[in-house]
């Protein structure tokens, strides 16, 4: 189950990051009853947690809290049922990265769900092989959404 709360200013279209969720945790073999939830804050709430979770002042883009460590599965053993973890994302951080990148808030927060995801995952890019991978992946998982999304007309 995916769940999306947007406790933040910013309104923005839940159904595009809900659509996106489900076809990743499909493309990674993550059983359809794995729970993952993002929450969208504004910049004060999003401080707090960078504080408090990676004892780094100011806010953050995305901050992944994952649960029962799963990993992706393979198409023969996908990931069993569990609770995947949080994705907490900052809209207001991702405007600003949005203008400097020159595409959407929607594009921004597109992929850092995708980079919120694959950290809940297992997924990280301390080393250079592991951030390859990791990016490599996410790049991946952003072009197929996309292709999906212009193939339904959205």
């Amino acid at each position: 189950m995916i769940e999306i709360n947007n406790e933040s200013a910013i309104a923005i279209d839940e159904t595009v990051l809900l659509r996106l969720t489900e076809r990743n945790l499909g493309q990674l073999n993550v059983s359809a009853d794995a729970d993952v939830a993002i929450v969208l804050v504004d910049e004060g709430a999003m401080e707090a947690l960078h504080v408090q979770w990676m004892d780094e002042p100011g806010p953050t883009d995305v901050l992944s809290f994952p649960m029962d460590e799963l990993r992706p599965g393979t198409m023969d053993r996908p990931t069993p049922p569990g609770l995947l973890g949080d994705i907490v994302l900052c809209p207001q951080v991702a405007e600003a990265q949005a203008a400097t990148a020159k595409h959407t808030l929607m594009d921004e927060l597109i992929l850092l769900t995708t980079h919120g995801l694959l950290h809940l995952l297992g997924f990280d890019h301390a080393e250079p092989e592991d951030e390859k991978e990791m990016f490599g992946l996410q790049r991946e998982l952003i072009a197929g959404f996309a292709a999906d999304e212009r193939s339904h007309g959205r």
